[in-house]
């Protein structure tokens, strides 16, 4: 058993290994040169992801950050403005590559999570006019990273989608982990696509595969795509063997992430007698807040981190669990019982 075997680590659903199905499935894979449009497992991976979704092309990049960035720029010209909440991860965690990299002016309305109200998303909107910058798009994330793991219910969603059709906008969804949204409400993936314009999806949280997103859209937007992917120098050669762990975690991830929905439900009905959670547990995340408690974060997660438990520090008080694959009901025993340990004394 390796250090790492040992470890129960809810930092965050990235740090999966691949099966060793996936493996095996990686090691098969047919290749050619992706920059050139001949690696057919990449090709056929961007079809089925498409067709999930209802749209008509799709294409692979290596990151999340990076799918995100492609298809903002497709929807929102340099100097125009993106709407998103304060918490979207477009705006958090990409290192302002919407400014950096497209030139994008961003406006944000506080962060609620997966709350939305889409008349204040409707009342932010700015149209064409003397000197004032123009509402393109909408950005909104689906299972909501920082709230918590919150699923925004398919009628606001909807809602959103008249507000951006009345101002003539675009709407964009971050759909990192929008495979557990699916799981946890049962909402079709083509349902979810039918209301976007284009929407980047992760491979590589939930799912279990090593790496790689994809971005969503017309075929139009797509061709226009990959000159942006290539000019953010996510060009890549033989892909296919990273692209068969994304088709081999499509084939057997998806329908599990219940066990993982499962599985955070146990560790949030644990915690929840000392007054931290912070909101109800819908899908793999457990938000932590601390501000009532005499520990802190980074406190919480060192204590826990001396007895073989790893979690995320969010801020000063705010800290997060996350189950995935690599953690079984075990360890989720083992964490539930070194984390009410800390709490309890």
């Amino acid at each position: 058993m390796t250090v790492a075997d040992a470890l129960v680590d809810l930092r965050s659903d990235t740090v999966t290994r691949p099966t060793a199905g996936m493996r095996e499935a990686m090691a098969a894979a047919e290749v050619g040169d992706d920059v050139y449009g001949e690696d057919p497992t990449v090709n056929a991976l961007e079809a089925e992801v498409a067709a999930l979704f209802g749209h008509e092309a799709a294409l692979f990049a290596p990151t999340g950050s990076m799918a995100n960035q492609i298809a903002l720029q497709l929807v929102v010209p340099p100097g125009d403005e993106l709407l998103c909440d304060a918490d979207a991860h477009v705006v958090t965690y990409e290192i302002g590559a919407a400014a950096a990299y497209g030139g994008i002016s961003s406006r944000t309305w506080p962060a609620v999570g997966a709350d939305i109200d889409p008349d204040v998303v409707a009342r932010m909107v700015r149209p064409d006019g003397y000197f004032a910058v123009p509402t393109r798009a909408v950005a909104v994330e689906q299972t909501h990273n920082r709230g918590g793991g919150g699923v925004i219910p398919l009628a606001t969603l909807r809602e959103l989608r008249r507000v951006a059709d009345d101002n003539g906008l675009a709407l964009h969804c971050d759909g990192a982990r929008i495979w557990h949204a699916h799981v946890a409400d049962g909402v079709p993936l083509a349902t979810y696509g039918a209301l976007f314009d284009t929407l980047s999806v992760c491979l590589s949280k939930g799912l279990g595969a090593p790496v790689g997103s994809l971005v969503v859209g017309s075929a139009e937007r797509i061709a226009r795509a990959r000159t942006i992917r290539k000019r953010m120098g996510g060009g890549m050669r033989q892909a296919g063997v990273l692209a068969a762990a994304g088709r081999y975690a499509l084939a057997h991830h998806v329908e599990r992430l219940a066990a993982d929905h499962a599985k955070a439900a146990r560790l949030a009905e644990a915690v929840a007698p000392f007054g931290v959670l912070a909101t109800a547990v819908r899908t793999n995340l457990v938000p932590l807040d601390l501000s009532k408690s005499p520990l802190d974060a980074p406190g919480l997660a060192a204590a826990a981190r001396a007895e073989g438990v790893l979690i995320s520090v969010l801020g000063p008080r705010t800290a997060r669990l996350v189950t995935h694959m690599d953690v079984d009901d075990d360890a989720v025993d083992r964490a539930a019982a070194v984390l009410t340990t800390i709490l309890r004394a």
